[in-house]
């Protein structure tokens, strides 16, 4: 049960939680660029291989563009590969979007996010970075796994945001859809919420939102 009389702050996953995935397509774009099955390194939680070094900023755009290309039984451009990585990655609802805008006027919200440069740029610029907004409306910071070199679910990389936002972990609400990572986060005494595939979480926050003009 969540305590959110003790909650100031909201850590937010991202893939899964606020923006839709779709991994087959994605699996399946770069099977039909590459005839590469990529599967076995490619996941909604956490990848391997060259995606989980690009995942933690230890391999550049241009590497990984390069051993997908190395793997490739077919003549690939560095466009094909970044779409086809890409299309991972649908959209924001709306609803969430208007769920972040009302949780700032009563916490700190943050995003923690397994992610990569090139994922960074093409979600943001599609869903927050538009229309005059930036991500900086919904977001007091974004942590991402390839700018501070560490992933989910090491225990590392939660003491790490606790040290650069200053709260303490049972101050903390967690909301991931990866099990691991709440499991680990749990342990380490943050509050935790597990979030379900494509889940509304406008009623997990009802309560506290009637403080405010809610969406």
């Amino acid at each position: 049960m969540i305590d959110f009389s003790s909650i100031k702050a909201l850590f937010f996953d991202f893939g899964g939680v606020l923006i839709n995935l779709d991994k087959q397509l994605c699996l399946d774009n770069l099977y039909k660029i590459t005839g590469c099955d990529f599967s076995e390194m490619v996941s909604n939680y956490r990848q391997s291989g060259i995606f989980l070094r690009f995942e933690k900023g230890l391999a550049t755009e241009q590497e990984f563009y390069e051993e997908i290309r190395s793997a490739s039984k077919y003549p690939v451009t560095d466009e094909q590969i970044r779409d086809a990585w890409a299309s991972f990655l649908l959209n924001v609802p709306e609803e969430k979007k208007h769920l972040l805008l009302a949780l700032r006027k009563l916490f700190k919200v943050f995003m923690l996010s397994n992610t990569n440069v090139v994922h960074v740029n093409y979600s943001m610029n599609r869903n927050f970075d538009i229309d005059g907004h930036s991500r900086y409306d919904y977001f007091d910071k974004c942590y991402f796994s390839n700018e501070i070199h560490m992933a989910k679910p090491d225990p590392e990389i939660f003491e790490y945001i606790l040290k650069d936002s200053g709260f303490k972990p049972e101050e903390c609400l967690f909301l991931d859809d990866g099990e691991k990572n709440i499991e680990v986060a749990a342990s380490m005494g943050f509050q935790t919420y597990l979030v379900q595939p494509r889940e509304d979480l406008r009623p997990l926050f009802k309560s506290v939102l009637n403080t405010v003009k809610t969406i």
